[in-house]
């Protein structure tokens, strides 16, 4: 699989042979994004060619505006696997800034589509827009397709009465509804990160934890209680997958200032994963965050977390 890193130009190697083509962002790999990979490689298997996923890092929206940048479901590593994983051959990754923005609509095409990747074919989403000022639509695309000898598809990305979207998944995420972002991804909602030492609290109340931070700018659910699984991605226990009961926030029962993702894996009071990168794939949610009264009052109640995960997770 080739990943290429730069903009068009700026080093990469052009295809060399004629390719299947889908454009977007592809934040999260919703299943949506999965509907434009599976059309894509349907093309591909009809001419022999090879499917090439191109998306953008940064987001756009980080150039212009950073204060309104979308919390990001995916970095830009995960998002290629995913795309990989979601049929992808190569992915393009154009790093974005202005002068890409500037590009009009026929300059995009014309370097990235034709000179780069030899479409055959392009299929993107029916409401996708590219170019300086968003200027392009699927029906400039289809134009200039025409005239360049690739055809274009723009897909419908809907399921049930509502668009897959990004935007969807991080509002349902926001409010900690990681049931219905999974039906929207197609896998659970997650977050990544390298466990760091917590205040030992978890331990000494006889429920040990995993402690991730909360970097901004990432997605991640609403402050409460999951049920969740806990994947191992190094270290000595690379590969390895765990039912956990996970506590998102800042520990209000102890005043915390720092907001944290805590997996407790259940049965498991051997694992020191220190410096390890773990995911946590939330699969549903137990409650909200609560500042108890009383010590016994959390223990109790981080049981009945616990047998609660155990039952969702069977």
């Amino acid at each position: 699989m080739a990943i290429w890193r730069d903009v068009t130009g700026a080093g990469a190697e052009p295809s060399s042979a004629p390719t299947a083509v889908t454009v977007g962002t592809f934040d999260g790999v919703h299943r949506g994004h999965q509907t434009l990979l599976d059309r894509s490689r349907e093309l591909a298997a009809s001419g022999g060619l090879r499917v090439v996923a191109v998306t953008f890092d940064p987001h756009p929206v980080a150039v212009f505006a950073p204060d309104r940048a979308p919390a990001l479901l995916t970095g830009i590593e995960r998002r290629v696997e995913l795309l990989r994983e979601a049929g992808a051959d190569d992915v393009r990754v154009l790093a974005f800034d202005r002068e890409m923005a500037g590009w009009t609509p026929e300059e995009f095409a014309r370097r990235v589509l034709v000179d780069d990747l030899r479409a055959a074919h392009v299929v993107v989403g029916e409401n996708f827009t590219y170019g300086r000022k968003a200027s392009g639509d699927v029906a400039t695309l289809s134009a200039f397709g025409a005239e360049h000898g690739f055809a274009v598809e723009g897909l419908e990305l809907f399921g049930g009465d509502e668009e897959f979207s990004s935007t969807l998944v991080r509002r349902l995420v926001a409010a900690g509804e990681v049931a219905a972002a999974a039906d929207v991804l197609g896998r659970a909602p997650e977050s990544t990160g390298v466990v760091v030492r917590g205040d030992r609290r978890g331990r000494e109340l006889g429920f040990p934890t995993a402690n991730i931070p909360v970097p901004a700018g990432v997605a991640t659910p609403a402050d409460g209680v999951y049920a969740a699984r806990v994947a191992v991605l190094d270290g000595s226990h690379a590969g390895e997958r765990w039912p956990a009961a996970v506590s998102v926030g800042d520990n209000p029962t102890f005043d915390g200032a720092e907001r944290r993702v805590e997996a407790h894996v259940l049965d498991r009071s051997d694992l020191d994963l220190y410096d390890t990168s773990i995911r946590v794939e939330f699969v549903a949610r137990l409650r909200g965050m609560t500042a108890f009264d009383s010590i016994d009052a959390l223990v109790d109640q981080m049981r009945a977390d616990v047998e609660r995960t155990r039952t969702l997770l069977a």
